[in-house]
């Protein structure tokens, strides 16, 4: 049995990595060519480009491990199919249970490495990537309106022009409410920078509004200070969501930023799904091995093994096509997040499986 396994590991490892190496060559590649439209903006060079391609590698070794896992795992089977080493293997005595079992944890491997670089790596290669990339440019963060970014923070809304990817801000607007939604104070900023866990504001504008029931009695008082001190929920990690997309930030993350959205009472939507799915992406490893082994006992005559490569990159598409779909779907349709990142997944297993039955009882 000790030499089974080792001999299922060695194949399929080896067979899995190069097909994982093949897509990070492709999928780089692209980037490089999408680059190129950037070349020359700033101080955006050669050499910048490069490290941008280099440092977005995690981000699409997570992307990729479970479509090469399912490649390389029937490129594998397929081979000894051909060989006639998985009969000679059954008939010694091998169940396809046994087999299956000795792939799964090889599946295993792969999902602690995708959960390990999705984690650990990418959330960071990826804002570091960003970053790089937006000072080298001479731009700024990317905003959903013209007047730049909108937070809300308990009582107060928070409007900042520009984010700075060292997460500094620049023309910073605070609007500052009462219990009964009535405006109290307007304090406009020109830069804000976060330490010692709170905001040190400079060349800061105030003006209060101190509103009675006579509208004779309002009365407008406007104060400047050179420095000022803003204590506020609103933390630089909460802004990596703009540098980094939501499928690529750590759970950690991302569960901050949903807490503070919902004590805002905003919508999470999009970010549960999110967190789902970055939970749930993993398991796709041990998932596509189980929709692997099935083609490993086809007949030869079902096709031979560049047929079933080509059936096994289409699944991976079609698995991470569906993956897509669903997301979007469940944010548009406010599907239970979990059910939105858990279909594909569940629908493969069931396909899996299901083929794994029938050959059983055939």
């Amino acid at each position: 049995m000790q030499i089974f396994k080792r001999y299922f590991w060695q194949e399929t490892s080896i067979n899995i990595s190069m097909m994982m190496l093949g897509l990070l060559a492709m999928f780089s590649f692209f980037d490089l060519i999408q680059e190129l439209d950037s070349l020359g903006q700033g101080n955006y060079g050669i050499t910048q480009m490069l490290v941008f391609v280099l440092l977005s590698v995690p981000g699409h070794i997570y992307d990729v491990v479970p479509v090469a896992v399912l490649v390389g795992m029937m490129y594998s089977l397929g081979t000894l199919a051909r060989n006639s080493e998985l009969v000679v293997m059954r008939v010694s005595g091998l169940s396809l249970l046994n087999i299956g079992w000795i792939l799964v944890k090889v599946g295993m491997l792969f999902t602690a490495l995708t959960f390990f670089v999705g984690e650990l790596i990418t959330p960071i290669s990826e804002k570091m990537a960003q970053r790089m990339r937006v000072q080298a440019t001479d731009s700024v963060i990317a905003q959903d309106f013209k007047s730049g970014l909108w937070v809300k923070d308990g009582k107060s809304f928070v409007n900042v022009e520009t984010v700075l990817p060292d997460a500094s801000l620049l023309n910073v607007r605070i609007y500052e409410f009462d219990e009964n939604f009535k405006l109290r104070s307007i304090s406009v900023a020109k830069k804000g920078v976060f330490e010692d866990e709170r905001w040190d504001l400079s060349e800061v504008t105030q003006t209060k509004f101190n509103t009675f029931k006579k509208i004779e009695q309002n009365n407008i008082q406007t104060q400047i200070f050179n420095k000022a001190n803003w204590k506020s929920l609103i933390r630089p990690e909460l802004l990596n969501v703009l540098l980094v997309a939501p499928e690529k930030m750590s759970v950690w993350n991302l569960y901050a930023f949903i807490q503070h959205l919902q004590a805002n009472k905003q919508k999470t939507t999009r970010y549960d799904v999110a967190l789902w799915s970055k939970m749930i992406y993993p398991l796709a490893c041990m998932v596509m091995v189980i929709l692997a082994l099935p083609f490993g006992f086809l007949q030869q005559r079902s096709g031979g093994t560049s047929a079933k490569l080509f059936i096994g990159v289409m699944l991976g598409v079609t698995y991470q096509i569906m993956n897509r779909v669903f997301i979007h779907l469940g944010v548009l349709n406010d599907w239970p997040p979990l059910m939105s990142a858990i279909t594909p997944t569940i629908l493969f297993l069931i396909a899996g499986l299901s083929m794994l039955f029938m050959i059983e009882r055939r």
